[in-house]
């Protein structure tokens, strides 16, 4: 359940076995390097497994040591008769895992180093509200999808789009992708929608949460299609919780204005009501039954039939016209460079060996398979 296949990896395992017996010529050789990678696989297991019984499991601290004490003893006396061969062939999966563990600690961090960034830069609601539900520019009927990272916030990417682009997307989408440590996502929980901005301006935060086994190579017109499916959804529960606000205050006003009026409550009824808790608090009770039962007998007529919400039709509308309008992907082309006044190895690291990597990565087109008359991208520098 838990295996992943990538069939990229087993054609680079393939040609990687072919150069290994061509280079080593010398079953010794290669059994000397099978030998330092087999035992430092065991050490690396009984660590893992170390932790899963202390953090997961919760097992008693003595015997989750005993385990590493036990196993990690008798894996330390085999590392140390392999570790003899090291000349003869055993080097080999100390370069391959020194390597790797490079590459995968640069990318973590200058992919860290960019998300920071991104926080520090994100666009200012204020400034957001100043500009009005135009933003400043012209908006065309259509729906604009911007990919970024941030799950809170409007990336500052969107300023880069409003400064370059004559206009911007009657509805805007800020969709941000999520792995979830399950197998599968659901297709009905696929998105979790969020409002940015007041409704006049048409601006929703979507984090679209994947599995480790779901493939994301769906065709592009599926994709579009339950995402706005699920931000009606959306639109229809924010209106039901919104009209059910409604009347709980509404209901809640009117108890208050009778009971202001009461008699009882208002004259000498007050003193004795007090100097009698019990009474009291049956009162009260009887008010809060009574009042949950108005609001179940008031849900029906006035929440449940989205008819009578013009704001929600008007905006459901505004949603199906931008959708029959078209799709846009908007990608940030981000650029990071290390800061002027960071250390050597820092600007080595960053503007040399993690932008060779993010050149040779694929892009977001790519993996997502949007066809390339509908991407739209900019180029930005981040500064870290």
């Amino acid at each position: 359940m838990g295996q992943i296949y990538i069939p990229v990896l087993n054609w680079f395992l393939m040609i990687m076995c072919v150069l290994v017996v061509a280079t080593f010529r010398s079953t010794t050789d290669i059994a000397n390097a099978y030998g330092i990678a087999e035992v430092g696989v065991m050490m690396v297991s009984t660590t893992l497994v170390t932790l899963v019984m202390l953090l997961i499991w919760q097992t008693n601290l003595f015997l989750a040591l005993c385990f590493p004490l036990i196993f990690g003893t008798t894996e330390l006396i085999y590392m140390s008769a392999v570790l003899s061969k090291i000349k003869e062939g055993g080097w080999l999966p100390l370069v391959f895992a020194t390597f790797f563990l490079c590459v995968m600690y640069i990318w973590n961090y200058g992919s860290v180093l960019k998300y920071q960034s991104e926080v520090r830069e994100k666009f200012s609601m204020d400034l957001m509200l100043d500009l009005g539900s135009t933003l400043g520019t012209v908006r065309v009927p259509g729906i604009g999808l911007l990919y970024n990272e941030l799950v809170q916030g409007i990336p500052s990417v969107f300023g880069q789009f409003l400064l370059d682009l004559p206009a911007i997307h009657s509805t805007v989408v800020f969709v941000c992708i999520k792995y979830v440590p399950v197998p599968v996502v659901p297709q009905e929980e696929r998105f979790l929608f969020r409002r940015v901005c007041p409704k006049d301006y048409h601006m929703f935060r979507c984090v679209a949460r994947y599995g480790y086994k779901d493939v994301r190579k769906e065709d592009h017109h599926a994709f579009e299609q339950l995402l706005v499916e699920s931000l009606e959804k959306f639109l229809r529960k924010e209106a039901l919780d919104l009209a059910l606000e409604n009347n709980l205050n509404e209901i809640e006003f009117d108890r208050v204005s009778v009971t202001s009026r009461d008699p009882e409550v208002s004259g000498g009824g007050r003193t004795g009501e007090l100097s009698i808790p019990l009474l009291r608090a049956q009162r009260l009770e009887e008010a809060g039954t009574s009042t949950s039962s108005e609001v179940v007998s008031a849900l029906p007529s006035s929440v449940m039939s989205s008819d009578e919400d013009p704001s929600l039709e008007y905006e459901l509308s505004a949603l199906r016209e931008a959708m029959h309008s078209g799709f846009t992907y908007l990608l940030g082309h981000g650029d990071v460079r290390a800061k002027k006044n960071s250390w050597f190895l820092k600007k080595l690291v960053i503007n040399y060996f993690y932008a060779f990597l993010r050149r040779n990565c694929r892009g977001g087109s790519a993996t997502m398979m949007v066809p390339h008359m509908n991407v739209l991208q900019v180029g930005m520098t981040y500064m870290v």
